[in-house]
């Protein structure tokens, strides 16, 4: 079980690092998957159940991590958030997506994007 959870970290991590690339390399891209989000009931509970997959896997390898106190309170800051998300209506979600994915212009998107690069590196460095 450790095992998996370590595997899935690291795919959190290189998930990120993925991510970075997009928002840097194609922000208008990145923009139009964010304002996917809750846009119909399969993305927006897809995307909550793929969520607590890592989170879970984050709090399951915590304590054999770098900074375990971190993993689990970003793990259970990922799961809580999670659970939340479930009982939010899916038009509400959808629309604050929007709404974030308006103020984020592509050119905010190539800025964060090395934050992306950086956050997936510190997860992976933190589990080998």
């Amino acid at each position: 079980m450790i095992t998996v959870a370590k595997f899935i970290v690291i795919a959190f991590g290189v998930f990120f690092i993925l991510a970075g690339f997009v928002m840097l390399l194609y922000p208008k891209r990145a923009r139009q998957t964010l304002r996917k989000a809750g846009s119909t009931n399969f993305i927006n509970y897809a995307e909550i159940t793929l969520r607590m997959i890592p989170a879970a896997a984050l709090i399951l390898y915590a304590d054999y991590s770098k900074y375990p106190m971190v993993f689990k309170l970003f793990g259970w800051f990922m799961l809580a958030t999670s659970i939340i998300l479930y009982l939010v209506p899916p038009k509400l979600h959808h629309q604050f997506s929007n709404w974030c994915a308006d103020m984020l212009k592509p050119f905010y998107f190539q800025l964060l994007s090395p934050f992306a690069f950086l956050f997936g590196v510190a997860i992976i460095y933190c589990v080998i």
